[in-house]
Formats: C-alpha cells, structure tokens, sequence
C-alpha cells in the first residue's frame, strides 16, 4: 500500500510539472491593431507569440470600429499594442478602458517628441513611413515582450538584433533609391497626407488631398492648390492609396488632363494598411519596398 501511494504520488508530481512546463510554454497571446505593428511583433516574437492584428487588408484605421469579436479578442490577450498618436480614433476609449486592467502600450510613445510632427493640436500618428522611427517602435516592442515574457529574452533579443539590422538596411536603401528623382520631380502626391515622415526622412515634398486623417474633410480650395502646383512643377504622377477610395484623385487627375498637361496614377501605395497575407508587400518590409520602387518609377 505504500509503495503504490509513493508512486501515485510521484506520477501526480510529474503530471504538476508538465502541466506548469505546458504553461510556461504557452505562446504570448498579442493582439495588435495595424498589420505593421504585428509585422514588427512577429519578427522580434516569432514561435514565442500568438499574434492577431485586428485590421487587415484595405482597412482605413481612421475610421475604423471595433466588432463584438475584436473587443473578444482585445480582453482575452496577454499583451496589446496599438499606434497611438490617435491613428485609431475611435478605439481610444477602448484602449483607455483595457489599460486599467492588462498591459496596453502605444508603440510610439518612446519616440522622440522633437521627431513628431504636429498639426494644430495633434501628431501625425503615419511614423512607419521614416523607417528610423519605426527601428525605435521595434525596439520598445522588444522591451515589453521582454517584460512579459523574461523567459524568452535571449531568444527575442537574438531576433530583434536580426530583423532591426534589416530595417537600418532598408533605410539606407530607400535614401538611395529616392535620389534617383530629379529634386524638381521629387513631389509626392496621395489621397490623405499620410506620407509627412517619408517625405522628411528621404527629402520628399509631401502633399495630401486630405489631412493626415482620412476622416478630415477637404473642399474645391484643396483641389485648385493641388491643380496649380502640379501644373506650375510639370509633375508626372500622383498616386492613390490602398485603404483610400480612389474616386477624388481620378477627378483631379481629369482635371489636369483637361487643360493640357499630362498627369497619370502613378500607382497604388500602401498607406495605413499593408498587402496580403503571404505576399511580399503583406510585411512591413516589402509594402515599403513596394512604395518605393512605384514612386520611383513614376517620377524619375
């Protein structure tokens, strides 16, 4: 009889451990709102982390609401990151909500203050287009996957070191293909002024027929200083966005055409959304590379 308690009793302590080992293995459940902010959170987490972005292809952050589902997802995570900067606007709430009860982090909010730009009262939230500052949202993802995941920090810290050499890679990169326009061609025009810290970080002009909020209304005043400055600059293309209907910048485009002066769609950009799940422009890397190398083809 004792020998059978000791063994049930050592077959019951295995049965602990392994569970405790299951536990602890257990991937880090992260949700995170843009396509972006997950790409980084894969890369640096990998096998480490359970990932789910809630906005995916095509999906305007602007305006976007959370689902039923969404809110499901957001109170059973581990740990969420959102952009900040109210790219989400009408998820503040939420977020502010959650924070009281789980770890809740803006990927910006260690990025310089000098390195923002601000309009009126508000920041441009856009900081993936200066691929420096989004090197610096990387490295705070890694600090709170870290935090919550101390067991895993080597293996973190090993695939961060990989993947932030990539991003400073891609950063000399884009300088480089950037410069291949003529300065006087060097204007880039979208549906919403999305592209501020590319334009300052790869010495780009940057116009946008809307605000940095595809939520911001614009009028014929926008149109008609748009029109006079592609006229007066000869300027090729514009380009429309993804996650943007296209309708107003096909109208802008006619206009132009109709006075004499070629413009064309340059192309489609990636702007607050990435590409498919599986293609290249589907990670942060490649919709970057995608951008670039359409601009530039468009205006060189």
């Amino acid at each position: 009889m004792h020998n059978l308690w000791k063994k049930s009793w050592l077959i019951g302590l295995v049965y602990i451990l392994g569970w405790q080992s299951y536990a602890f293995a257990k991937p880090l459940n992260v949700v995170t709102t843009t396509g972006m902010i997950g790409d980084l959170v894969l890369n640096i987490g990998q096998e480490h982390v359970e990932m789910t972005a809630l906005m995916g292809v095509g999906v305007d952050p602007h305006l976007y609401k959370a689902t039923h589902g969404d809110l499901r997802r957001l109170q059973q995570a581990d740990v969420i990151f959102y952009n900040g900067l109210h790219l989400e606007g009408k998820m503040q709430e939420v977020f502010e909500k959650l924070a009281r009860k789980k770890p809740v982090y803006a990927v910006t909010q260690n990025i310089d203050e000098h390195r923002l730009h601000r309009f009126g009262k508000a920041h441009d939230p856009h900081v993936w287009f200066d691929v420096a500052l989004w090197h610096t949202a990387g490295l705070f993802v890694l600090e709170k996957l870290i935090q919550h995941d101390p067991q895993n920090e080597t293996f973190y810290r090993q695939n961060a070191a990989q993947y932030l050499k990539r991003l400073s890679e891609l950063d000399h990169w884009v300088k480089r293909q950037v410069s291949q326009i003529p300065k006087q061609q060097r204007v880039l025009i979208t549906a919403h002024d999305a592209f501020g810290y590319f334009g300052t970080a790869y010495d780009m002009e940057v116009r946008g027929l809307q605000g940095i909020s595809t939520a911001t209304e614009f009028g014929l005043h926008d149109i008609k200083a748009l029109k006079e400055l592609i006229l007066s600059r000869k300027i090729k293309a514009v380009f429309v966005e993804s996650s943007v209907p296209k309708r107003f910048l096909k109208s802008l485009v006619a206009g132009v055409n109709e006075v004499g002066q070629p413009l064309n769609i340059g192309g489609e950009l990636y702007s607050d959304a990435m590409g498919l799940s599986g293609t290249p422009e589907g990670t942060y890397i490649g919709m970057v590379k995608h951008n670039v190398n359409v601009i530039v083809q468009a205006l060189k």
